[in-house]
């Protein structure tokens, strides 16, 4: 099984920790906070250094992918990160075994998908993306990198969605519409025009 180190140990590692253990795509072995002693435990897991002993702790086996545990209050941090460490160490992909994915959909290293969780034909989740609860994402639609979902979110066919966009709890994308970069929705809101 695939050792799991997550940056950050806030709310959002400690969720990814326990859905990791549900979906069996990995142990998570610890997690690398600034912010934190190593050694400390938070849930579950321990505090194995900080975002500077990464790639140290990488050359030498301590595990063998990440995946970014830090939410949508730092989207720009999340991004940096995963530029940043994704040429040099592999990201996992953690998926809970109750959602439903066509086999044409595709899901790219990094991004995580929580329970119930909807992808239909040629749906496209690039890479450090999070799906909360109850997402659908409906068929030839494409979600950029470092997006975030809250959960029951919805897109119609033929959405596009461009990076770092953070869609707020039961936000509805009507079909064939464009969202640019790093916009962010409130909760319930539709969406029926481009958001350019």
């Amino acid at each position: 099984m695939k050792r799991i180190a997550i940056l950050g140990s806030g709310d959002l590692a400690i969720q990814i920790t326990h859905l990791a253990q549900q979906s069996g795509d990995g142990t998570v072995v610890g997690y690398f906070d600034d912010f934190k002693t190593k050694g400390e435990r938070v849930g579950n897991a321990t505090i194995i250094g900080s975002l500077d002993d990464v790639m140290a702790s990488f050359q030498s086996k301590m595990f063998d992918e990440l995946v970014i545990g830090i939410g949508y209050k730092h989207m720009e941090k999340r991004a940096a990160l995963y530029e940043h460490f994704a040429p040099k160490i592999p990201f996992a992909r953690i998926i809970h075994p109750s959602c439903i994915i066509d086999p044409s959909a595709k899901i790219f290293q990094g991004s995580v998908l929580f329970s119930a969780c909807v992808l239909d034909m040629n749906a496209f989740i690039d890479a450090n993306c999070i799906l909360y609860n109850g997402c659908i994402v409906a068929h030839d639609s494409y979600v950029e990198k470092h997006c975030i979902f809250a959960p029951s979110v919805s897109l119609a066919g033929f959405c596009k969605i461009g990076p770092s966009v953070n869609l707020g709890i039961g936000t509805i994308v009507s079909d064939s519409i464009s969202i640019t970069e790093k916009v962010q929705t409130g909760a319930g809101t539709v969406v029926i025009k481009p958001i350019t």
